[in-house]
This record gives structure tokens, C-alpha cells and sequence, in this order.
């Protein structure tokens, strides 16, 4: 990977951890900067490091944001793609109780890190725990991606005659199956539970464009949907 494109992959990361709904699966980016790297260029560890303090510094920025002026409007973002504000009030008593390791993890968990910024600002925890735990939480999520990029990725576009279009063909390959995977989730978590399916489609787009590699999906159906309750 060159400079030039960490610098961008860094910036659309902050961008979208500062709360902004970029429609472009997270974990994707991660994963390609890891086939990236495989195939030369800067260190791969540098190319890590980067990446997460441009997702701690987004966070930071989101988390500062919500717990002042942009609290009401990002309320009404989250309420628009089916995340209530009593959802993030369960959310944020949870993570109030559990401090630092509760973010961290939570920040882990695909399907439920995408409002835990959001929830740790309403709670009130304090910023150096909140820190901490998006450190911890985003470090061990984006590196777990990385590295699946470096030693899944590059096998597997060797199939393919061009290297620039297997890594596009891939790329839209997850992007589907990644769709359609939380489609499905939204859909048998929605069954019985109050807010319909709209809300839990909404619920499925907003996780879409934070998780939706294999291996995402699979954490998914596995963690209960009340990880910090979001139903």
C-alpha cells in the first residue's frame, strides 16, 4: 500500500466514525488495505497503526459531537434506519455500568459496535474510559480484518486474470453477501420483537456499512441482539 492511499482510506475511515453515513462496508476498506499491503509497499504494521488512530480520532470526534451540540440530530439519524432513542438508552445503561472493557468489546462486536459511540455519549462515561475502550475495541477489530486481508485475500484474486478486477470483484462480491446476510439477521431478530421490519431493515443497512465479511456475519448470528439491547 502507498501513502497516498492510506491517507485516503484513513480519512473515509474518520469520516465515517465521526458519524457520517458513508455507504461503503468498513471492514471491506480494512480488508483491502490488508491485500494491499501483502503486496509491498509501506509496513504493514505502520499501514495498522494509521488506520486505527484515524478511527479512534473519528470516534472521538462523534462521541464529542453527541454529547454537545449534535446530540439531538444525531438521535434523529439513528432514529431514521430504525435505532430509537430508548434503544441507545438501554445501550448507554449498559455501558455506563460497564465502563472501558464494556466499549471495547462492544466495539467489537459487529451488529452492535455501530451505536456504541453514539451510547457511551449519552451514558456520560467519562472520555478516558471511552478512549481507552475504542482503542482496545477498534484496534483488535480492524487488525483481526487486516489480517484476514493479508492472508485470504491475495489467494484468493489469484484465480482471477486481473489483479485490479479481482480485487473489485471481490470486493462487490462481499459487499452482496454481506447485504443479504443482514438482511436475513434483521429479518429473524425483527420476528416477534416490537418496531417491525422496517426498523429492523433499517438496523440491517446501518450494520451493512460498518460489517459484512464472513466472518462478521457468522459473530453475528451468534451474539444476541441484545448485546447492548437494541430492541
Amino acid at each position: 500500500m502507498d501513502l497516498p492511499g492510506l491517507l485516503f482510506l484513513s480519512a473515509l475511515l474518520a469520516v465515517k466514525e465521526a458519524g457520517l453515513p458513508v455507504p461503503v462496508p468498513g471492514d471491506l476498506l480494512v480488508i483491502g488495505a490488508g491485500v494491499a499491503a501483502a503486496r509491498g509497499g509501506l509496513p504493514a504494521p505502520a499501514v495498522v497503526v494509521v488506520l486505527v488512530g484515524a478511527t479512534v480520532v473519528g470516534g472521538i470526534v462523534q462521541f464529542a459531537l453527541i454529547r454537545g451540540p449534535a446530540r439531538a440530530r444525531v438521535l434523529r439519524l439513528l432514529g431514521r434506519v430504525g435505532i430509537r432513542p430508548a434503544t441507545v438508552d438501554s445501550g448507554a445503561a449498559r455501558l455506563r455500568s460497564g465502563g472501558a472493557p464494556a466499549v471495547a468489546v462492544a466495539r467489537m462486536t459487529p451488529g452492535v459496535r455501530i451505536v456504541t459511540i453514539a451510547s457511551s455519549a449519552i451514558a456520560g462515561i467519562a472520555t478516558s474510559s471511552f478512549v481507552l475502550g475504542l482503542v482496545v475495541g477498534n484496534g483488535v477489530f480492524l487488525t483481526g480484518h487486516f489480517i484476514l486481508g493479508a492472508i485470504v485475500g491475495e489467494p484468493a484474486i489469484r484465480y482471477v486474470s486481473s489483479a485490479g478486477t479481482a480485487l473489485v470483484v471481490v470486493g462487490i462480491a462481499l459487499a452482496v453477501f454481506g447485504a443479504v446476510g443482514w438482511w436475513l439477521i434483521a429479518r429473524r431478530r425483527s420476528r416477534g420483537a416490537a418496531g417491525g421490519s422496517s426498523a429492523a431493515e433499517g438496523l440491517a443497512v446501518l450494520d451493512w456499512t460498518d460489517a459484512c465479511c464472513p466472518a462478521c456475519l457468522a459473530l453475528a448470528v451468534v451474539v444476541p441482539a441484545g448485546g447492548i439491547d437494541r430492541a
